[in-house]
């Protein structure tokens, strides 16, 4: 299983995909779509990629607005895991 990544390294992380904003033991993004149903196709691709990597966002749906929120929750804060998986999810977006 993947390890935390250390305080001092997450500010280089946070480099690599800019749109997510960083919490104390998460990071976030929101994304805006046209209406519900692309936001709903923008999820369900997201579950085939989170399903791919076995690993798996929060996800809150608010009509054409999906927050995601990524943590490795069994080690109680952010692994590569969570990085690795925002990288995958903000190519879904281009």
């Amino acid at each position: 299983m993947a390890d935390l990544i250390k305080a001092a390294d997450l500010k280089d992380r946070m480099k690599k995909i800019p749109e997510w904003e960083l919490e104390k033991k998460h990071i976030e993004r929101t994304f805006e779509f046209d209406d519900f149903a692309d936001a709903i196709d923008f999820v369900n691709a997201v579950a085939e990629v989170a399903e791919d990597e076995e690993h798996h966002p929060d996800i809150d749906i608010r009509y054409n607005k999906v927050r995601l929120v990524l943590s490795t929750h069994s080690k109680g804060g952010l692994t590569e895991l969570d990085f690795g998986l925002a990288e995958r999810i903000d190519t879904l977006e281009e």
